[in-house]
């Protein structure tokens, strides 16, 4: 896996290309000269863990049948005081709608988050607490 960076600007803001030649905008704070014209890279951290534990869990519901309308994911994290700050927590809010058993809603978000997500593995290495809920809104309401 590669992906590569290129500035953009005479400030911080970068383009990162990944496979497929998909670009992402990436900035700093504007503590160190960011211009908001992209996202933070402490961001795209909570971004990797949320898409890659969503993923897997969408994986496995439809697995088990599950008729799943919309998923999404809000990923909190707190950071310390000190530099480099890094996370120490970090919450995950799935978001589902459909007809999805609860049961297996949950099961399914606990082998995506603690089993299969590559990026939780990496982050819990380092000592972040990683938790997270599920939500679901039922077709009938």
């Amino acid at each position: 896996m590669k992906v590569d960076l290129r500035r953009v600007n005479n400030a911080v803001h970068f383009e990162g290309t990944g496979s497929g030649n998909l670009k992402v905008q990436v900035d700093g704070s504007a503590e160190i000269g960011g211009e908001g014209m992209g996202v933070r890279p402490m961001e795209l951290v909570l971004m990797a863990l949320g898409s890659c534990s969503s993923f897997d869990m969408l994986q496995i519901l439809k697995k088990q049948r599950q008729e799943i309308k919309d998923v999404s994911v809000s990923v909190e994290g707190d950071r310390t005081d000190a530099v480099p700050a890094v996370f120490t927590k970090i919450h995950m809010t799935f978001d589902l709608q459909g007809n999805i058993d609860p049961v297996k809603a949950e099961k399914a978000a606990e082998m995506a988050v603690k089993k299969y997500c590559s990026v939780h593995d990496m982050l819990a290495a380092g000592g972040v607490d990683i938790t997270y809920s599920v939500n679901i809104q039922s077709l009938h309401d």
